[in-house]
């Protein structure tokens, strides 16, 4: 269905996605979400935290790894949904974790989610989330990359993706050879376990580094 890459290449393509206007809620993911425009109201609240991670999967066409194919935008529902089905860890988090947030050490629970992106020396998570920013870390109205500490991690909801594809992996005769060549000169190296991320989408800035990179191998 998808796995964690393609999860976190869709999300880093929807960095910095608003609302408009701000404060209102109302966002592309809400509306696909509720199948109509939303904007806040006195007595109606649309966050939209959870709403995007479920949007992601949906577009990926792998609903069914969140939530089960459902839909829910509770922080609250979701963690307990990961816990009764057996995909909650408080350990040893990757890539692709969806990650439950609080922002003060008195919550025992969930204020926010994020997507983690990679985990730093000192023990910070870089994440991905939805409607965040930082004048309200949970209802900021934004796609941003941030940076959590360990204590703000409650846990995490692990989905079921499929295995990351690597090289060699049954890669077809015509494209190994092509990428056989490309990873001898230097162009293509993956990442820093040596995944070449051949399934994943290309952004241009990484289209930009490959162009760079054969200059560099074949100038006179």
């Amino acid at each position: 269905m998808a796995t964690a890459s393609d999860l976190l290449a869709l999300a880093r393509s929807q960095l910095l996605t608003k609302e408009d206007p701000a404060g209102s809620n109302n966002v592309k993911y809400n509306t696909a979400y509720y199948g109509r425009e939303v904007h806040d109201t006195a007595t109606a609240k649309y966050p939209w935290c959870v709403v995007f991670i479920w949007w992601l999967f949906w577009m990926l066409k792998a609903a069914a790894l969140f939530f089960g194919g459902q839909k829910t935008a509770s922080c609250g529902t979701l963690l307990s949904y990961a816990k009764a089905h057996g995909l909650y860890v408080q350990s040893g988090y990757v890539p692709g974790d969806l990650i439950f947030l609080r922002f003060s050490t008195a919550r025992t629970t969930p204020e926010h989610i994020g997507i983690l992106k990679e985990i730093r020396a000192n023990g910070d998570l870089v994440t991905i989330e939805g409607n965040t920013g930082l004048g309200d870390d949970a209802n900021g109205g934004q796609v941003q990359q941030r940076v959590r500490k360990a204590w703000m991690v409650l846990g995490a909801y692990r989905p079921e993706y499929d295995k990351e594809v690597k090289y060699m992996d049954n890669t077809p005769k015509i494209s190994s050879e092509a990428v056989a060549w490309a990873k001898a000169n230097g162009i293509l190296l993956g990442n820093k376990d040596g995944d070449l991320m051949l399934s994943s989408p290309c952004t241009r800035e990484q289209m930009v580094v490959f162009l760079y990179r054969y200059h560099q191998a074949f100038r006179q």
